[in-house]
Order: structure tokens, then C-alpha cells, then sequence
């Protein structure tokens, strides 16, 4: 069952070159999808567009079988939630404790329920102990994880990920790509909106997104091995995939070095 359906979404800002151009894709529910695409490709207008934020010029997009419009929109929000790459974008909270309740507060959680999730989510993003600080006062990491927190909270059908873990270090990238596995396995509907091949390869699908259309939409290992179409994308390859395409190229059919650069490519 598909719980996104976009057919013919075309969408420019201010008269200019299309941002997106007749994009048509869909995503099943509980599937983990990577869009991905370098910048300008049109990924985080997609994302904007899903949730209501812009309204498209054309085309159509149903989220669980609604279809989205003026009168659904916020009936929709219900059912997603996203994370920006700015977390700055998302804070409207006095402290980090209110900012991680005011999307469970706008969905009517009952007011223990929001306590209890308050702390359950803060720890799981390592947070905790800055529950009583003010927003301003965090680095641009820790502000993300406090933005990740307030929409994991709020427990809905599908999260958006719009380069969500851009501002974390290696270490809380992989705390945070780690729980999204976690959500995914729960049910919970995902989509990664990143130029990022190493979370990229963690998902079930991939689409392609270059120049505001869609040039590649597949299974992850099925995109991987489309050589052609990684290297009209403008993204930066995955470096056993760049060692794997250069045997290639030099014609060293090492097949079983070939064999261990794929599978090292598919590390997940």
C-alpha cells in the first residue's frame, strides 16, 4: 500500500526555471526512502511540498489516500513529521523541554504523556541534561538533535529527514541514523532527503532527483550498480564504488576484488 502518492508535481519559484517538473513517485508504507540529489536538484522543495509549506503549480499530491489541499492540509500535518536542516527553522519553545512538547501539545497529547516523552526523547538523542537551557544557547548540533527529538515525539505515521544530520559529528550521526533504523523496523514511514551516498545506502529505495526531475528511482542495490546514472547525478560516490568503477575502467577484471569493493559498498 502506498502511503505517498505524487503524480505530475511541477513547482517554480517567482516565474522562474521549474524547480520540479512533472516529479511522479510513490512510497510504500513502512518503507525507508532516500531522495537524493546534489544541491538545487529540487529535494527539500519535494519535502516542503509533501507537508504543505508550498503549494504546487500542478499535479497532485495523497498522503494516505487523502488528497492534499487547503481543507486536508492540516490533517495531513498529523501524520508527518520533518525535520529541516536548519533546526533554527523549527524552534518556536522558550526552553528545549517546551520545544520538544509544542508538537505533541498541537496534536493534544495528554499532559503526563508529554512529560514522560519529553525525557524519553531528550535521552535518546543525548539531551537530557539541557532539557531547562534556551535554544539560543546550543551549538547547531545540538539544536538538530533537540529537533529530531520534538518530532520523534510527536509519533507520527511518516518522518521526513530533510538533511537532518548535516550539523552532527560522525559519532551523533550514527546515533541518529542507528534510531532511524529503529523507527523504520517500528513501522514508522521514512524518507531521507540527502546527498549523503552513506545514509543513502541504509534506506530501500532511491530516487534520483537532478535538476528538479526524477532520473533514477529503484531498489538501493539496483541504483548502486547503475553506474551511468550515479555519474550523470553530480553526487559523490561511495569511495568502493569509485574503486569499483575505476577497475572498470582500466580493465582489471579482478572479479573478486571487484566482488568485496560491492559488498563493502552495501555496508549498512
Amino acid at each position: 500500500m502506498n502511503i505517498i502518492e505524487i503524480k505530475d508535481l511541477s513547482f517554480s519559484y517567482q516565474d522562474e526555471i521549474d524547480a520540479l517538473s512533472n516529479v511522479t513517485l510513490s512510497v510504500k508504507k513502512g518503507e525507508w526512502v532516500s531522495i537524493l540529489g546534489h544541491n538545487g536538484s529540487g529535494k527539500s522543495t519535494l519535502s516542503k511540498l509533501i507537508i504543505g509549506l508550498l503549494k504546487a503549480d500542478s499535479g497532485e499530491i495523497k498522503v494516505d489516500g487523502v488528497i492534499l489541499n487547503e481543507e486536508s492540509v492540516h490533517d495531513i500535518r498529523r501524520k508527518i513529521g520533518i525535520v529541516f536542516q536548519n533546526p533554527d527553522n523549527q524552534f518556536v519553545g522558550v526552553t528545549v523541554e517546551d520545544d520538544i512538547a509544542f508538537g505533541m501539545e498541537n496534536l493534544c497529547f495528554e499532559q503526563s504523556d508529554i512529560i514522560d516523552k519529553i525525557k524519553e526523547y531528550a535521552e535518546k538523542v543525548s539531551m537530557s541534561e539541557y532539557l531547562k537551557k534556551e535554544p539560543h544557547a546550543l551549538s547547531g548540533g545540538q539544536k538538530q538533535r533537540v529537533a529530531i527529538a520534538g518530532i520523534l515525539a510527536m509519533k507520527t505515521d511518516i518522518i521526513i529527514f530533510d538533511e537532518a544530520t548535516s550539523m552532527l559529528d560522525p559519532k551523533g550521526r550514527e546515533s541518529i541514523m542507528n534510531y532511524i533504523k529503529e523507527i523504520n523496523k517500528a513501522g514508522v514511514t521514512v524518507i531521507t532527503i540527502t546527498h549523503d551516498m552513506k545514509e543513502a545506502v541504509l534506506s530501500d529505495r532511491i530516487i534520483i532527483l537532478k535538476e528538479g526531475r526524477v532520473i533514477a528511482c529503484g531498489d538501493t542495490n539496483d541504483i548502486l550498480n547503475d553506474k551511468e546514472t550515479l555519474n550523470s547525478s553530480n553526487l559523490e560516490l561511495l569511495l568502493p564504488l569509485k574503486l569499483q568503477y575505476l577497475l572498470d575502467e582500466a580493465n582489471l577484471s579482478n572479479d573478486k576484488v571487484k566482488d568485496i569493493l560491492w559488498q563493502l559498498s552495501l555496508n549498512k
